[in-house]
């Protein structure tokens, strides 16, 4: 019989407890919330300023609408951490000569690895039974983008001998794609707005067994084109009825997807409010209004993030996101004009 010290055996700390219920079957979202709130107020330096700047009392915080929301510019001019700890990674976004980057320190890698492949089993299924394909050309000439580490380890852990990425070879693209589709393999095409295009352009082909999923992305590349304008484009060229989008953010360390007809769904642990276009730190009364994230796998930076997306919410929790506020940074993964 083995002896057990049980002076040895310490309780779980509070990060510990949340990251084991936020992606369990039993998760229970407000309570949870309500916790990751109160540990990231007294550990998070930036976000405890801003709490206390707009004079709400933490300890009066009983319900999801009253948890203040952190602008998420915030990331662009402050190190937004929780705890104190040397990152494994340091996402950045994209932007333009004339744009300062967001900066999201990760402390653990494992924890975003946790998000996107549990995201990607309940929205499309076991990730063996796919070939991933990337075309992310701006993303790939730059360091520190989170949609490619994504990307990278989805094509990884697919395991297919033809998942991979690609810059701007188109010829050999379209090669792979007959090949799939002579297969009949499933065939998830994932990539940037303005590369999808150029694509579409030069070597349409219709599809049968491949999804398209467009990241968002113009980067001046193009004429600004509002998104069913892309979709129906890409539609016609490969000959499909939807095309899929991804809803994610430098900031976060979830995704949200469509697959179709701009309504995208959320992981359970990540939750959409929306505020008053009026008074930011108010909740709209109606549907409309402007986007706040609750992500919960942001245990070590800031799960309750004010993004500048106009969107709209339905009651089972899906939603649209219909623009940008006026006057608000264009976002690397967001620079389409919806």
């Amino acid at each position: 019989m083995i002896a057990i010290n049980y002076l040895d055996l310490k309780p779980m700390s509070v990060d510990q407890q949340i990251i084991q219920n936020i992606f369990s079957e039993n998760l229970d979202f407000s309570v949870t919330a309500l916790e990751l709130f109160r540990f990231q107020y007294e550990n998070n330096t930036v976000y405890k300023s801003y709490v206390d700047a707009i004079n709400v009392n933490p300890y009066g915080v009983r319900e999801l609408y009253q948890i203040p929301f952190l602008p998420v510019r915030f990331f662009k001019t402050h190190k937004v951490v929780t705890t104190e700890f040397a990152p494994e990674m340091i996402f950045e976004s994209s932007g333009t000569t004339e744009t300062i980057n967001s900066h999201h320190y990760v402390k653990d890698l494992n924890l975003y690895e946790k998000s996107f492949f549990n995201s990607f089993q309940k929205f499309y299924g076991n990730i063996k039974d796919w070939c991933i394909l990337g075309l992310l050309p701006s993303y790939l000439e730059r360091q520190h983008s989170s949609l490619v580490y994504m990307v990278e380890m989805l094509i990884k852990e697919s395991n297919h001998p033809l998942s991979g990425f690609y810059l701007n070879e188109f010829d050999a693209l379209w090669d792979t794609l007959k090949t799939l589709e002579a297969n009949k393999q499933k065939t998830l095409l994932i990539g940037v707005t303005f590369a999808l295009l150029d694509f579409a352009e030069t070597h349409p082909l219709p599809l049968q067994h491949t999804a398209i999923m467009e990241t968002g992305g113009m980067k001046g590349r193009k004429k600004e084109m509002i998104k069913q304008e892309v979709h129906d484009v890409l539609k016609r060229a490969f000959n499909l009825k939807s095309i899929h989008s991804e809803y994610g953010m430098t900031e976060l360390l979830s995704q949200a997807y469509s697959k179709g007809n701009g309504i995208f769904e959320a992981p359970p642990w990540m939750k959409i409010l929306l505020r008053d276009d009026e008074d930011p730190l108010t909740m709209s009364a109606i549907n409309k209004g402007i986007i706040n994230v609750i992500d919960l796998a942001n245990i070590y930076s800031c799960s309750f993030i004010a993004t500048d997306d106009l969107g709209i919410l339905h009651p089972d929790g899906s939603f649209e996101v219909t623009g940008r506020r006026d006057n608000s940074d264009l976002r690397g993964c967001s620079l389409l004009a919806l």
